[in-house]
């Protein structure tokens, strides 16, 4: 059967039925739908109804194009010689259309029970009887097929259950609506009449309409009835039509049917019923020559159609471009109108200008305050505007305007005296989240002035709140729905006369959505400006600021977080009164009290927003007091926000009140001393932390200051071409509000700035340069007298003052730092050895300046000359260290501090080369331990070329001291590096120092040694660890038990037990249990029952549990490597190891690598 014939929504023809055509003398072959007519045959006077005749019921086994092959048996057609069939007789009777007759002879057979399939399949197709009632659009003025008209019958029940009018809605429009009404219920009617003749729909034409409507509804953009369709069909998948079930292709979609079904009269092809076949040349004439009429006629209406949608889309599209060249022609009109008026237009006769909102806006639009306009950027006026800001009223142009709407006056807001850069206000306010980039967002931005443009705005919201009502049950759909009303909740709290209303319908705004996400609560935000700017600072304070503290409590940290962002996008539009005391008591409360860390880094934000309006002087202390507050919040996004937004824009405000020099940083260095007094025993490294934090991120608004109050102000010239800043001249600033360039207003203000700074600095000195003179008289020696007082060992402090001095250098540029803070530490760190206190180490070369100095200072720029100091200064360090026998902690420190970064490694090797070939054995012997601080950072590469053989070198010196002073580096290369050749000859070195008979009496030698072995063969190469540092242990102890200098025996056993405590962690083997370990320890506890009892307990607890081990294993190979140390089996063991540990009087240090597990 061909696939455009069949009916997937009427499956027939069962076995039975089959046997009865056979019976009736026609053998009918058999497909997958058999019998099933296709929806496009429709036509009762297809071909089929002509097909049979007597004379033509010969055997056959050929089809035509479009229908199934009819096979017909040679008895058959022998009978039909002699007697005609009653298909015969049927199918002449609907080739006659003697409709009725056809219809009495069907019930006769049906009551004498022989169904004929031929009548059952015609009268069942509700095809053969539609298209003659309902006549198509396009086929109005063609008349109907070659049958006539078939009249409804009401007295024939098959007939009346047909839907003769089931396209008269919209296939039909020429209909009358009352005759579709009557047909429709005499149609119900007849169905409660005759309920047999209405089947119940089946379960696949179930899913194959649903299929279809679903496709549908998807082309014509119906996605949310879409979503609601397929949420209540869930066990099917929309996806596929093999999931419907049908084995057919897939139909075509619903348009195409309805189209079809309403054409006069399909193609051949597709209108040969299936159940009956016929040969084309049976047709008569007539009928042919008709058909092609027909068709002819409805090609040229439907082209006729096509021209007429065609013109009617050029009108269109002439209409739209007509419209928008209107449109571009208001736009620059509106434009040349957006200039500032003149200063006697403002609203105060003392005002110079004032900013106002043009006054014919497009009428197309209707009227609004955009917050978005040309005429008024989203940050409020800056110094350059009046103390005042006004908004005028747009002129209404709705001839009758609603009697509520009253026209509203002049909007005047308060404005602070403040002097903040355009580029500094506009960073700060961009903080502010909102949006009004989306459709919604030109919605929310802009609020309605009159009826005209109220209704301009329900016409556009409307359309798309009305669609997502019915599916509201769904919390996503409930939470676009309430983002779409916003517009028109904040349109009426405008406009609505009633303040009870206004404040009812505000409470909605706050509260439409349970937890508003970003986009949402950026949408509300945007509102509530539009809302203040339109109605003035007196309504904000009297409806908004209440919805806002009714909230500020919410369980949800979503509306808290609302409440935080509110309060800074409405500073600029509160009473200046309100600001500083009401909305800063609001935001200090949630920033001491919330929870929610995203709260506080919004509150913090919006207290920076404040900042930058407030303007009494009396509110610093309470700024200040924030900044500390937020500063000490355990969260690193509440940190980040106040060194992003909040510490700019508070220097900015004292810079302006000029309390940055006087009051600010000498507060936070007063804490930080005072911090370093109480912390002489213990400093608390964190609030040093959150202290200079606050200094660096100071150093932006303190070099503003310097440049800004220059002797060279009056000669800054932006004409002509400005060089531009180099990418590199300042550190990357944390926030746009820590650039320079924005505190002073623009990069070419800033350049042409430092070049006259520049030349000041080079050739005109700094007399009468105030606010550099204090940086340099003041700041610079109080800052280096801090960091003599800080402990050098501290890794953490030393980072940040080096961190925070390469800040200040690279902000004051490089003549500053070689002319102004290079010669002051140079005059304190004074180069001899007469500045050095060998005995107490108290000198200003074992103090912290020396690694600020050189990690902070000498490091900021890197030309050769740059390097080549820092070079000369730590070799300088080194020697006088070195000769004065001081602590090398300072230098230690600087190593470390560079070693860090890849880019000083060659650096540090060469100021290393300089000691390991200098005269002095004891810089030789720095250089040696040096090497060891510098192997963990540096790659294999340097360590093969450059380490090892400096090691090498200096383990053949002649000072038994430097040769000894290269064992812990030796050590660290075994802990660190993986190649082999690399570690065989450091292993061949260790070796020498173990076997050569010229050491066997330095006790120094084997401390170091054994040191060595106890700190890297936890984490040393098994292979190393196996083959060398236990077998080398083992004679140590076995040699030190016929020591006979008590003090050298109870050095060498003290440090044997530390190394054996850290080895014990690691996987050892029996082999090496037995052979090596075990006997070590035996030695160790026979020299601690003479000398240390306490430490004998342990090691015979060592040994037992060593031993148990080895039985193990040969008994049943016990699995996996524990602590011998840690691993004390029975109560008793355990409490007395414990009690013992307890009593020990060794190091902290050799304590936990007791416990060191191998990493």
């Amino acid at each position: 059967m061909a696939a455009g014939n069949v009916n997937p929504f009427n499956l027939s023809d069962s076995d039975d039925e089959a046997e009865q055509r056979a019976e009736d003398g026609v053998d009918i072959e058999k497909s997958p739908s058999d019998g099933a007519p296709g929806p496009l045959s429709n036509n009762p006077f297809s071909p089929q109804a002509d097909a049979e005749a007597p004379g033509l019921l010969v055997s056959s086994t050929r089809t035509s194009p479009s229908v199934e092959g009819i096979s017909v048996s040679a008895s058959a057609a022998a009978m039909a010689e002699t007697r005609v069939s009653v298909d015969v007789i049927a199918a002449q009777l609907i080739r006659d259309h003697y409709i009725l007759t056809a219809l009495e002879f069907h019930t006769e057979l049906l009551e004498s029970g022989r169904e004929l399939p031929r009548l059952r399949d015609y009268f069942s197709n509700p095809g053969n009887f539609e298209r003659q009632t309902g006549t198509p659009p396009a086929c109005k003025d063609q008349g109907l097929g070659p049958g006539g008209p078939l009249n409804r019958a009401g007295s024939i029940s098959t007939l009346d259950s047909l839907d003769f009018a089931r396209y008269s809605d919209d296939g039909n429009r020429e209909s009358d609506e009352r005759v579709a009404e009557s047909d429709t219920q005499e149609r119900n009617k007849n169905y409660s009449s005759h309920p047999e003749t209405q089947e119940p729909i089946r379960p696949l034409e179930k899913r194959a309409l649903n299929f279809l409507v679903n496709e549908y509804l998807l082309k014509n953009e119906y996605k949310l009835s879409a979503i609601t369709f397929s949420d209540e069909n869930d066990d099917q998948d929309f996806e596929l039509w093999d999931d419907v079930g049908l084995n057919i292709p897939k139909p075509p979609d619903l348009l195409q049917i309805y189209r079809n079904c309403g054409s006069a009269l399909p193609s051949p092809r597709d209108t040969v019923d299936v159940a009956v076949g016929v040969e084309s040349g049976e047709l008569t004439g007539n009928y042919i020559t008709q058909k092609s009429d027909l068709l002819q006629q409805q090609q040229t209406e439907v082209v006729e159609e096509l021209e007429y949608q065609i013109s009617l889309l050029n009108e269109e599209k002439q209409s739209l471009a007509d419209q928008i060249k209107k449109l571009q022609s208001e736009i620059q009109s509106l434009r040349r109108t957006v200039s500032p008026p003149p200063p006697d237009q403002g609203s105060q006769p003392n005002t110079p200008s004032s900013s106002t909102i043009p006054s014919q806006p497009p009428l197309e639009n209707g009227q609004y305050l955009d917050i978005r306009g040309a005429s008024e950027p989203d940050n409020p006026p800056t110094e350059s505007n009046p103390s005042t800001q006004t908004v005028s009223n747009p002129t209404h142009t709705s001839s009758q305007p609603h009697a509520k709407l009253k026209s509203r006056g002049m909007v005047v807001f308060d404005q602070p005296n403040r002097k903040l850069s355009p580029a500094f206000q506009q960073a700060l306010l961009s903080f502010c989240k909102m949006s009004a980039d989306s459709r919604l967002g030109a919605e929310v931005s802009r609020i309605a002035d009159n009826e005209e443009s109220v209704m301009l705005m329900l016409g556009r919201c409307l359309p798309h709140i009305v669609p997502n009502v019915l599916l509201a049950k769904r919390e996503r759909m409930v939470a676009h729905l309430c983002q779409e009303l916003i517009p028109l909740i904040l349109c009426t709290a405008c406009l609505h006369p009633e303040p009870k209303e206004r404040d009812q319908l505000l409470h909605i705004l706050f509260n439409l959505i349970k937890r508003p996400d970003d986009e949402q609560r950026q949408m509300i935000l945007t509102g509530c400006v539009a809302f203040a700017r339109h109605v003035g600072p007196t309504r904000v304070e009297a409806e908004l600021l209440p919805q806002c503290w009714e909230q500020i409590n919410h369980k949800y940290p979503e509306r808290r977080l609302l409440v935080a962002e509110a309060c800074g996008a409405l500073a600029p539009y509160l009473p200046k009164e309100i600001r500083s005391s009401l909305v800063l008591s609001m935001l200090q409360q949630m920033l001491a009290e919330d929870k929610a860390d995203m709260v506080r880094e919004a509150v913090v934000k919006s207290l920076a927003i404040i900042m930058g309006y407030i303007d009494d002087p009396d509110k610093y202390s309470q700024g200040f007091e924030l900044m500390l507050l937020s500063l000490g919040d355990p969260s690193e996004r509440v940190v980040s926000a106040i060194h992003q937004v909040f510490i700019p824009a508070f220097a900015a405000w004292t810079t302006e009140l000029g309390n940055l020099q006087t009051t600010l940083i000498p507060s936070l260095l007063a804490r930080i001393e005072k911090l370093l007094k109480q912390g002489e025993h213990g400093l608390d490294e964190h609030k040093l932390h959150m202290f200079l934090s606050a200094l660096q991120s100071l150093i932006p608004p303190l070099f503003s200051v310097v440049i800004q109050n220059a002797p060279f102000t009056h000669r800054v010239n932006l004409q002509g071409d400005i060089p531009p800043i180099e990418v590199t001249r300042f550190p990357r600033p944390a926030s746009p509000l820590q650039d320079v360039a924005t505190i002073v207003g623009s990069r070419e203000t800033l350049s042409a700035l430092l070049i006259l700074y520049d030349y000041q600095l080079e050739h005109e000195g700094t007399t009468g340069w105030d606010s550099l003179l204090w940086v340099v008289n003041q700041l610079l020696p109080q800052l280096i007298e801090i960091v003599g007082r800080i402990n050098v060992t501290s890794t953490t402090c030393v980072h940040e003052f080096s961190r925070f001095f390469w800040r200040l250098c690279r902000t004051f540029g490089k003549i500053f730092t070689n002319t102004k803070v290079k010669p002051q530490f140079q005059e304190i760190l004074r180069l001899s050895e007469e500045n050095v206190d060998a005995l107490t180490g108290n000198g200003i070369l074992t103090k912290a300046t020396v690694p600020i100095y050189a990690t902070g200072v000498l490091t900021c720029y890197n030309q050769d000359d740059d390097r080549k100091l820092l070079v000369g200064f730590l070799e300088d360090v080194m020697m006088t260290l070195s000769l004065s026998h001081a602590p090398l902690d300072s230098l230690k420190a600087s190593f470390v501090e560079l070693g860090a970064n890849p880019v000083y490694h060659e650096l540090l090797l060469t100021v290393l080369w300089y000691g390991v070939v200098h005269t002095s054995a004891l810089v030789r012997c720095t250089a040696a331990r040096m090497f060891e601080l510098l192997v963990k950072g540096v790659n294999e590469t340097l360590v093969a070329q450059r380490v090892v053989p400096a090691l090498i070198t200096l383990s053949s010196d002649p000072e038994i001291s430097v040769r000894i002073s290269t064992i812990p580096a030796f050590g660290t290369i075994m802990e660190t590096v993986t190649q082999k050749e690399l570690l065989e000859r450091v292993k061949m070195q260790l070796a020498s120092f173990l076997e050569d008979p010229q050491y066997q009496d330095q006790h120094s030698l084997h401390m170091e040694i054994i040191r060595t072995f106890g700190r890297v063969g936890p984490n040393a190469e098994p292979r190393f660890r196996d083959e060398f540092v236990l077998p080398h242990l083992h004679k140590l102890a076995l040699g030190n038990n016929v020591q006979a200098t008590e003090s050298k025996r109870i050095d060498i056993a003290t440090q044997l037990f530390e190394a054996y405590s850290a080895l014990s962690c690691c996987f050892i083997s029996e082999e090496l249990m037995v052979n090596h370990f075990l006997p070590g320890l035996r030695c160790l506890r026979t020299d601690m029952e003479q000398l240390s009892p306490e430490h004998e307990v342990i090691l015979s607890s060592m040994i037992k549990e060593g031993e148990m081990k080895v039985e193990n294993r040969g008994i049943g190979q016990a699995e996996g490597s524990v602590s011998i140390a840690a691993s004390l089996v029975g109560e008793d063991a355990k409490t007395k190891f414990l009690s013992k540990m307890g009593q020990l009087t060794t190091s902290g240090a050799m304590l936990a690598n007791v416990f060191q597990r191998k990493k």
